[in-house]
């Protein structure tokens, strides 16, 4: 099969991809991946090639408008007005990927809403793949993006049912505008999270050991697992190597893809609760979060390291808690401290210490050394030590999320 694989959003909404195209690949299937302009190397250092959009999340995080927009609700508001020229260019570059691709099959994120309508004008077939256990009705959990703990079993299917159906209507909304302007007949509205033409296929790329599948989920969910990354050869600069070799594992800490709103004084609380535990500490400044003056003699500053090969070396993890950066972590049975942004984060920092293998999150707003001592100490608790190893002893036990994956893809070959 030709195969499609359509994301947008930061690493932690390509890097899955990228491994679930790489297990397709060896399986023969002709694997091209879109995602945003930065992407492009990664997706051609795995062996596939890419057919990316100009635009640049990292770019795009970091601009005012942004920043504004993670701050409150009144800054969302003026960033959406902002946006939405980029948001119709956005969409006809997906719309004129898919066009010039003519695949089979698409795989797509939720945010690929337009892979739907792609398929059945080219007479394929479309699968969503989701990273977070909240795009199904269920009454187990509630929906990922109100960031809370469990309401209830009805309470929770009334979650899931309020916000598919405005995400339906908001997709819905910007996929009328961009056709009308565009010249392009859509036909009749699609469901971007049902697919098309899959007989309802859904994958759900998260670990079951975290998520066990919902007795009450509709039938064609399946969940395959996490799509870790393999462990891979890294020669790590000498510096970092002379680092880890110099004394007891560190304490990561990294906010990832996110911008930072007040990196500096973020950077102040991590070295604070650090200095305060006795600890040593790897800073990893990636896109803003964190910032690199904090280098020392107990704290080294990069911008990132893979994370399968840094996380088995560090004692624990600071974190944003994306769904990617928490797998990672807790599969390497590191206690996590999640210091949520936005987005699918406050409830996976919920999670984690719902299930013992952290403390409470704590939002990057209320981030303070006081705050943060007192969370770092308690997550390095030998219970809770014990707790996160015990997790990620059964999340490495889990069979392969992708091979699981693949199996499904190609039931629909025919």
């Amino acid at each position: 099969m030709k195969i499609l694989l359509q994301t947008l959003g930061s690493r932690g909404d390509v890097q899955p991809f990228i491994e679930l195209g790489r297990a397709l690949k060896r399986r023969g299937h002709d694997v091209v991946a879109s995602a945003s302009a930065e992407f492009a190397p990664m997706i051609e250092a795995a062996g596939l090639r890419a057919n990316c959009l100009s635009i640049s999340y990292e770019a795009l995080l970091n601009t005012p408008q942004m920043k504004a927009a993670l701050a409150g609700f009144s800054g969302r508001m003026r960033a959406y007005r902002v946006l939405q020229d980029l948001m119709r260019r956005q969409t006809q570059e997906m719309w004129d990927v898919g066009l010039a691709e003519r695949a089979d099959l698409i795989l797509h994120h939720p945010k690929g809403f337009l892979s739907p309508y792609l398929a059945r004008a080219l007479g394929g077939k479309a699968v969503p793949v989701l990273l977070q256990p909240g795009f199904a009705v269920t009454g187990a959990y509630p929906n990922f993006l109100l960031g809370t703990g469990d309401m209830g079993p009805a309470l929770n299917r009334l979650s899931h049912r309020f916000l598919h159906g405005a995400s339906r209507w908001g997709t819905g909304l910007l996929a009328k505008s961009w056709s009308k302007k565009a010249g392009v007949g859509l036909g009749a509205r699609l469901d971007p999270l049902a697919g098309y033409g899959s007989g309802g296929l859904r994958l759900h790329a998260f670990s079951p050991t975290l998520f066990p599948p919902p007795d009450d989920w509709p039938e064609g969910h399946q969940t395959t697992g996490y799509f870790f990354a393999d462990p891979e050869p890294f020669d790590p600069p000498q510096d970092l190597a002379a680092f880890l070799d110099a004394g007891p594992p560190p304490i990561y800490a990294g906010f990832g893809s996110m911008p930072g709103m007040d990196p500096e004084r973020q950077t102040r609380a991590v070295v604070t609760a650090l200095k305060a535990n006795g600890l040593r500490g790897i800073i990893a400044t990636g896109w803003g979060g964190l910032s690199a003056e904090a280098a020392g003699p107990d704290i080294h500053v990069l911008k990132s390291a893979p994370h399968p090969w840094l996380f088995p070396r560090v004692r624990a993890t600071i974190h944003h808690g994306g769904s990617g950066t928490t797998h990672e972590s807790l599969r390497w049975g590191k206690p996590t401290l999640i210091c949520p942004l936005m987005g699918d984060q406050p409830f996976f920092g919920e999670m984690v210490a719902r299930i013992g293998a952290g403390p409470r999150p704590i939002p990057q707003k209320r981030m303070t050394g006081e705050a943060l001592t007192a969370a770092l100490r308690q997550a390095l608790d030998p219970k809770i030590e014990a707790r996160a190893d015990a997790i990620g002893q059964a999340i490495r036990a889990e069979p392969n999320g992708c091979t699981i994956a693949a199996d499904l893809i190609e039931t629909l070959s025919g």
